[in-house]
């Protein structure tokens, strides 16, 4: 057999193998839609997900304040109290005092915040509601009392 065409089956056999198991390894399966991973206890659907109701003296608080970018766009800046930002803990266990944030603009979900400083690229037109709520590592939402540790901007565009 000639030398190139077996280095062309070799080379389709392992190509081939390697990208499968990239795939199964991102979660894709062959119709290219994701794993179902209930099977595994892993609960990713965090609407349905119970909040961590806070209680005691130490209680996280969020405020926000949004700036118009020098260059284009918007700047939204946040003020935490009692609470870090742990990106590395993300989808892990809740800890008292960590997690992220999300940023939803007109009830969209635009981002996951990480960090205090985020960049609007640009806003629609009209009535605006921009709303930054607090999230335990583990997606639940924060609450204190009966109400979500949330900051609300309204503006007009």
């Amino acid at each position: 057999m000639d030398r190139r065409l077996i280095m062309l089956v070799i080379g389709l056999v392992f190509g081939t193998g390697f990208g499968f198991l990239m795939a199964a390894s991102q979660g894709t399966t062959l119709g290219g839609a994701a794993m179902d991973h209930a099977a595994d206890g892993a609960d990713h659907d965090h609407a349905a997900m119970q909040p961590v109701i806070l209680k005691g003296e130490s209680l996280p608080t969020v405020s926000a304040r949004l700036l118009r970018d020098p260059v284009a766009g918007w700047n939204l800046q946040l003020d935490v109290t009692n609470f870090a930002f742990a990106p590395q803990n993300a989808g892990l266990a809740h800890v008292e005092g960590e997690g992220h944030a999300h940023v939803y603009v007109n009830d969209v979900k635009v981002a996951r915040l990480y960090g205090p400083w985020f960049h609007l690229d640009h806003l629609p037109a009209g009535d605006v509601r921009i709303e930054v709520g607090l999230y335990a590592n583990d997606h639940r939402t924060l609450v204190v009392g009966a109400r979500p540790v949330r900051a609300m901007i309204d503006l007009q565009n």
